[in-house]
């Protein structure tokens, strides 16, 4: 099951394990071990460890750290645990705060892959002379005419490739996702056969970072003064009230504007010039066009003419009919088959071919101010 076909001899073959302390990334190392590979367990310490303990199920918290550990003692095979707080601050928790200030809404998840963890842990792999780097990721690697394709996890409810979309065609050639082909339920059961105690574990909850769902007092712990006052004005021109900081709203929001006068608002804008915060009409979430920027791509160019494709602008989102189109030197211009609501500047635009994650980019503020 899941072998890694690399053209070594297994038990010369060196494979480092991603272990957050969970029983997804306890699996795939259980599982690498068992078929014969030479393993070994890496985990990050990612903020501060005491602080970390008291927040529960989150992924890397101290409790994690130790989990982790003791699995690895489990199984007989070295752990290693990296301090990457400074790292993780500076690369993940710092964007994470700037972005709701530039009025975006962001997903430090994404963040923390392609930066911490395929870039700087993927390093330390290398370092260490290993032959592969494994996650317990809901992603397959299917490989194609020798090119490794990135695919969505065979098990829908859990698949985690809208994640993954930063992920280079370099590092997809060196990573591997043994519960790719798996679910939740099958792989619990592998952590039962195998008698580890993270079998029963919770899943993480959450941003790691960000206690009880609390965005605006991270943001204002890492910048302080971020909370500004400003206004909250209606499309059509009316300044309806105050608010006490952009980074208390997103995209779409409804629940929480208390305002009066019976009309139903969202907020369709966030102009982090002017501090204000746009509501209007539910119509008035709709477009039919957007940029994207900082694109990874896995596949074929994206010809002049645009490809036909389908989209995911939210990680729980459906699939939408899209078209991609080369728009300047930095950015593609997507366009839906139908308008679809509350695009929010700072998420992920992935596109699939079917179960295939072709790339994605990140969406920009320009569909706020316009329709392209």
């Amino acid at each position: 099951m899941n072998q890694l076909a690399l053209n070594k001899p297994k038990n010369k073959t060196r494979v480092v394990v991603a272990m957050s302390g969970g029983v997804d990334s306890s699996v795939a190392a259980a599982l690498i071990h068992e078929q014969g590979y030479e393993t070994i367990g890496i985990t990050l310490q990612l903020y501060d460890h005491g602080a970390a303990i008291e927040k529960k199920n989150a992924c890397c918290a101290g409790q994690d750290i130790e989990d982790a550990r003791r699995v690895c003692e489990e199984l007989g095979i070295p752990h290693y645990v990296l301090n990457y707080e400074s790292l993780f601050k500076n690369s993940v928790m710092e964007d994470f705060a700037d972005s709701y200030i530039r009025g975006e809404t962001p997903i430090p998840c994404v963040k923390c892959n392609q930066t911490v963890k395929f870039r700087d842990l993927l390093k330390v792999a290398k370092d260490l002379d290993a032959d592969a780097m494994v996650t317990g990721h809901y992603v397959q690697k299917i490989e194609n005419n020798n090119i490794a394709q990135l695919h969505k996890g065979l098990d829908d409810s859990k698949d985690q490739s809208y994640f993954l979309f930063a992920t280079t065609a370099e590092q997809l050639n060196f990573l591997h996702f043994p519960l790719g082909g798996m679910s939740k339920e099958q792989t619990r059961k592998e952590a039962e056969r195998f008698g580890l105690q993270t079998a029963d574990k919770a899943e993480s909850q959450d941003i790691c970072f960000v206690p009880n769902g609390n965005y605006s007092s991270v943001v204002e712990k890492l910048r302080p003064g971020a909370m500004e006052k400003g206004n909250i004005v209606h499309v059509d021109g009316r300044v309806l009230k105050t608010h006490d900081g952009i980074i208390k709203y997103t995209i779409g929001q409804r629940r929480g504007l208390d305002i009066g006068g019976g009309e139903i608002l969202y907020v369709v804008n966030i102009n982090p010039q002017t501090n204000d915060v746009i509501v209007g009409p539910e119509e008035a979430l709709y477009k039919k066009s957007f940029l994207i920027k900082d694109l990874n791509w896995l596949a074929d160019p994206i010809p002049n003419e645009g490809l036909k494709t389908h989209v995911r602008i939210r990680s729980s989102g459906d699939m939408l009919g899209a078209t991609l189109y080369p728009h300047d030197a930095r950015h593609y211009k997507v366009t839906f088959d139908e308008p679809q609501k509350a695009i929010s500047s700072g998420q992920a635009c992935v596109a699939y071919d079917k179960s295939r994650v072709l790339g994605g980019g990140w969406i920009t503020r320009d569909h706020q101010e316009r329709d392209l």
